[in-house]
């Protein structure tokens, strides 16, 4: 085992109920709404670009831009003090004591990451952060996880992705890393339908343990 890859967005903490009421307000101000169920069909863990395209179909690329910008200037208002989704701080812990590398591979655009992060203190945590706005695809293409496992030197069967959205859990399948899937808006049901491996309600599930501490024994004899 040489790398744990994690979303951030609704993984490392929850924050859909805070992107969806910065979506909401954002379509206010254009006398439009949305529902939640279409928030999660269309809308969670996907790309700006893919949101705006959705959601103002009529619009430029360059009022996208904008209309983007605005939308993540809602969520950081609303996302002050963040959670940590329990037991991610004991496994990060872990993770580092066995000399295991930490990615951060996300949807988000950079100001969130290190708006987030501050708030959760997890700034420091981290070898890799990949930005799927700096690649050619973002999620659900396995672009930016490939990406990730090129820069910590690891293989797909030598990684673990943790993801809470259906296009970041087919990004992890696609990539060939085994996926674990986090019910924070999904059911279990969903996950396992979009193709991951495990769904968990956090970190504290000992599936984790069990196969991280399997592989490092694995590797020791």
């Amino acid at each position: 085992m040489k790398a744990l890859l994690f979303d951030l967005d609704g993984t490392l903490t929850h924050t859909d109920p805070l992107h969806f009421k910065a979506i909401a307000n954002l379509l206010g101000q254009h006398g439009r709404n949305i529902s939640e169920n279409l928030f999660k069909q269309y809308v969670s863990g996907r790309s700006n670009s893919e949101i705006c395209s959705y959601l103002f179909p009529e619009k430029s690329q360059a009022e996208h831009v904008i209309l983007s910008a605005e939308k993540e200037r809602l969520f950081r208002e609303l996302a002050v003090q963040l959670v940590p989704t329990a037991g991610l701080e004991v496994l990060l812990d872990f993770a580092t004591s066995h000399e295991i590398k930490l990615g951060l591979v996300t949807n988000a655009p950079g100001v969130n990451v290190t708006h987030m992060l501050t708030a959760l203190k997890l700034s420091d945590r981290f070898d890799v952060i990949v930005l799927g706005e700096e690649l050619a695809r973002a999620k659900p293409d396995p672009l930016p996880y490939l990406t990730a496992l090129e820069a910590l030197d690891a293989g797909p069967l030598q990684a673990l992705v943790f993801e809470d959205s259906i296009p970041g859990i087919r990004a992890g399948i696609s990539a060939g890393i085994r996926t674990f899937g986090l019910m924070s808006t999904l059911s279990q049901e969903e996950i396992l339908a979009a193709g991951a491996n495990f769904a968990i309600t956090d970190f504290t599930d000992p599936r984790i343990g069990e196969l991280i501490a399997g592989q490092i024994y694995k590797n020791l004899a």
